[in-house]
């Protein structure tokens, strides 16, 4: 069980941080004050006040954080626009995050996503600079009989070359874009005799382990992939390929993840494999074991999911908050206070939902109701 919460903890505490750092970082260079730079929530374990009057601490639930702006009524950085003004003085008004102009709110909520964006590019960057990306050509050495591929006329020596549009650079490239595909079929684009074919395969869904061991359902068109000539090319990337590289998998990893969102949405999408803090716990102790290199790219993956489930939006999360300055921006105007709070109600019913949803997921997962 440690080997599971440690490594969770560790991986928590580093992009809560991050995220939450991208809020402070901000709301510092725009004069705003910060009472509150929490890690988790709950009743502290420990902490301390900073020069600035900002209490840094640590609480029980390590399932977020959040940064409290001098003047909000709560963590949800929720504030009476219309009596605020009238309990501060001239000094501390300030101060106050609710008076400064929209963008440089909007930046301050934004800082949050954006920091946990340029966390995972930093970590990819980190990799591909001194461990190096694999660039070896996709070759089929083997079409499966009767498998989806051998129907859909992908043949031993091809060599893919896109795979739904995604240019693939590696072999590793295919598997991953088989994985992340969410249309009914998927499109091929192969060299065969110096001639490209673009070819539509229709995939079989397949209950099987995953490289951890775990039951998930996955994507199968039957084929075996291998290096020309048996020859692996792994190599390190210079800074300013790294960095494109790494900016490239940030986006891709987004707008997957977006897909995958939207066909769940329109009922398409395997909801199954949505899960929670449970299977995320799960899957980082699985990681660790293996090593220090795949614990800190699953932590890559994981701050972008963070980043970009807080811009969706949903009232308490900072999409939410982004939401409500576009309006105000459309109406010249904040919402009322009623209204805002009524928007936090729908947000919270929403989260809840979400965490019972991902949470029963987790514990079918476990086997809990099999």
């Amino acid at each position: 069980m440690l080997t599971y919460i440690i490594p969770f903890i560790i991986l928590i505490l580093v992009v809560v941080f991050i995220h939450e750092y991208g809020h402070y970082y901000f709301a510092r260079k725009y004069g705003v004050g910060v009472t509150d730079f929490s890690i988790g929530f709950g009743q502290e374990i420990f902490g301390w006040n900073d020069k600035h009057g900002t209490r840094w601490k640590i609480c029980w639930i390590p399932l977020g954080g959040y940064v409290k702006f001098f003047g909000d009524r709560n963590v949800f950085s929720q504030a009476d626009h219309e009596k605020i003004l009238k309990q501060y003085n001239e000094e501390d008004q300030e101060k106050l995050f609710v008076i400064k102009p929209l963008y440089q709110r909007a930046l301050i909520v934004f800082g949050g996503p954006l920091a946990n964006f340029l966390l995972a590019i930093a970590i990819f960057f980190c990799i591909y600079t001194f461990v190096g990306k694999d660039f070896t050509p996709a070759v089929i050495n083997e079409v499966q009989k009767d498998s989806p591929a051998m129907i859909g006329g992908l043949k031993d020596n091809d060599i893919i070359l896109e795979i739904d549009g995604n240019k693939v650079e590696s072999i590793m490239d295919v598997s991953k874009y088989i994985t992340t595909s969410t249309g009914d079929v998927i499109d091929f684009k192969v060299e065969r005799f110096d001639q490209e074919y673009l070819l539509r395969i229709k995939p079989n869904i397949v209950l099987s382990d995953d490289n951890l061991g775990n039951k998930v359902n996955k994507r199968m068109v039957g084929i075996k992939l291998g290096a020309v000539n048996n020859k692996i090319n792994h190599v390190k990337l210079g800074p300013a390929q790294a960095l494109i590289q790494s900016v490239k998998e940030v986006y891709f990893v987004s707008t997957s993840s977006l897909k995958y969102i939207g066909t769940m949405l329109t009922g398409s999408g395997d909801s199954s494999q949505l899960g929670g803090p449970i299977r995320i716990a799960k899957i980082t102790g699985q990681v660790a074991e293996i090593g220090i290199l795949p614990f800190i790219s699953i932590m890559a993956y994981i701050s972008i999911s963070l980043g970009l489930i807080n811009l969706f939006p949903i009232p308490m999360l900072d999409g939410g908050h982004l939401m409500f300055y576009a309006f105000e921006k459309v109406l010249g105007r904040p919402l009322s206070q009623k209204t805002q709070e009524g928007f936090f109600r729908i947000g919270m019913f929403l989260l809840l939902s979400l965490m019972f949803f991902t949470t029963f997921n987790d514990l079918k997962d476990l086997g809990l109701f099999n």
